[in-house]
Order: structure tokens, then sequence, then C-alpha cells
């Protein structure tokens, strides 16, 4: 009989614990897996003209998450390779990809006109908001987000390249930015995020 009761309040005592540790878990905030801004920075609003020649608004995109990206469409390696992560991120993200924009912001403005990003983006398989402008009406938007960019001539007949900044921007569903994801980032990392973002906003 006294072994019974010792087994039993060892039983007792291992769920108590567990229990214990698994509030403790639940209560732990989610860790966030790219560069976190703490408190979110608000967004500077921009309009730019998409692929389409439609108007693109940030701010007309508050109640969901935008990706922002800045590349252009003669590169060779970071930029594919980012819009493909874009891809597999809307893939992970399932349905819930609804509810994010994917945008591409060039930084190549004299090559890269409406037509040649949507022939670009067609290649990548989901809804890509690819803008470009007037560089006069570009500058700004890379300002605001401290992006980096300039021409190297790299003495090929295929042209120049652009050295640019490799992160996508989040802009969370309250149109703050609130974090970034440095290349290299894995999708699954960056989906992660991204559905905790949809959850906690």
């Amino acid at each position: 009989m006294k072994v019974r009761h010792v087994v039993l309040l060892g039983i007792a005592v291992v769920i108590g614990l567990a229990a214990v540790i698994g509030a403790e878990v639940l209560a732990r905030p989610y860790t966030y897996q790219g560069s976190l801004f703490e408190p979110p920075v608000k967004a500077d609003d921009f309009s730019l003209p998409d692929q389409f020649g439609e108007t693109f608004q940030l701010s007309a995109q508050r109640g969901e998450v935008v990706l922002l990206f800045f590349g252009y469409t003669h590169c060779p390696d970071v930029c594919p390779v980012t819009l493909s992560e874009y891809r597999q991120v809307s893939e992970l993200l399932g349905d819930r990809s609804e509810q994010v924009k994917f945008v591409f912001i060039t930084v190549d403005p004299e090559r890269d006109n409406r037509e040649t990003l949507r022939d670009f983006l067609d290649n990548f398989g989901i809804p890509i908001e690819g803008l470009t402008a007037e560089q006069s009406a570009l500058e700004p938007v890379w300002e605001a987000f401290g992006v980096y960019h300039e021409k190297v001539d790299v003495g090929s007949a295929a042209g120049y390249l652009v050295d640019h900044t490799a992160r996508i921007y989040v802009i969370n569903k309250q149109g703050e930015l609130q974090l970034t994801f440095p290349f290299g980032t894995s999708s699954e990392a960056m989906a992660q995020d991204i559905t905790h973002l949809l959850k906690e906003n």
C-alpha cells in the first residue's frame, strides 16, 4: 500500500512539473529569426506604378503583411534567388499567403520598364508587385528604407551590374517596419516569422 502511495505521489509530482514547464514555455515571447525593430518603426508611405500600370500605395495595404525587396531584372544572382524564396515562402504559408503582399522595387529604372518587370516576374509563379518609375520618383523610396545601390561597370557586353542592399523589409499589418531578413535567411525561418506576425497583429 505504501509503495502504491509513493508511486502515485511521484506521478503527481511529474505531472505537476510538466504543467509548470509547459506553462513557462507557452508564456515565453516568440523569438523572431529576422532582424527585429523594437519598437516597430512607422514606414514612410509611397505610391509607385506597378508592372501593369496600376498604382501601388503602401498605406493601402494595411491589414496585410508586406515584403519589400529592392533589386533589378538583370541581376545575376541575389535577385532571382530572393524571388525564388518569395515563392517558397508563399508555398509554406499556404492560405495565409493571401494576407501577404510580395513586392519587388527596382534599383535600375534605366532598364527596368514595366514590360521588362512583367516578363521577369512572370518566371516566379506567384503574384509579385513589380514597381518602377523615373529615378526621381524612386529616390525618396530608396532613401526612406536606407537602400544602397551603385552601378558597377564590369566591361561586359551585357552591360553594367548594380551593387545593392540585399535585405527583405517586412511591414506589419499596421504599416510599421518590424523586421528585415538578411540575404541567406531560410524560407522556413521567414515563413515562421511571417506566420507569427499575421497572428500577433
